[in-house]
Order: structure tokens, then C-alpha cells, then sequence
């Protein structure tokens, strides 16, 4: 188990990204949350599997959002033990 903790830059916010990786995150077995952060940067936490959390991020990079997306950042962390399901928080 290992975790995830990525922003998104560039025009990400208004252009539905946190549906979107709400809706793409049901085809993984992978927890966490993603929100809106005040600087227009996309801030997410993913945990799972490893290979199931970077398949995951790829496929947020690859899919609709792709063209949106400017710069990604992601960063090992150790996940939370309690982590269930995935939300969009404020």
C-alpha cells in the first residue's frame, strides 16, 4: 500500500477536473480525495497498490483532461491506515 499526493496545474479548475477524476477513480481500487485549491491549482491524494495509484494518475493525465493539464507534481507519502472511498472535498 502507498499513497499519492499530486497537483495539477494549468487551466484546471473550472472544466469539470474533479468530476472527471471522480468518474475515472471507479475503474481503480484506489482511496483518497481531490480539491480545488485557491492559487487555480488541482490538489489530489491517491492510495492504493502502487501500480494501481500510477495507472490511475496516468489515466487522469491521458484522458479529456490532458489538454488542460500543464504541469503534474507528485509525491510519495505513507497512506492514511483509515483511508476509504474517494471524495470531492471543498
Amino acid at each position: 500500500m502507498t499513497g499519492r499526493h499530486v497537483f495539477f496545474e494549468g487551466r484546471v479548475q473550472g472544466v469539470g477536473f474533479r468530476w472527471t477524476v471522480k468518474n475515472l477513480v471507479r475503474g481503480f481500487d484506489v482511496t483518497g480525495w481531490v480539491k480545488n485549491l485557491p492559487d487555480g491549482r488541482v490538489e489530489m491524494q491517491a492510495c492504493g497498490d502502487a501500480d494501481e495509484v500510477d495507472a490511475f494518475i496516468e489515466a487522469i493525465e491521458e484522458s479529456e483532461l490532458k489538454s488542460h493539464i500543464r504541469k503534474v507534481d507528485v509525491s510519495v507519502i505513507v497512506p492514511a491506515a483509515d483511508s476509504r472511498g474517494f471524495e470531492i472535498r471543498q
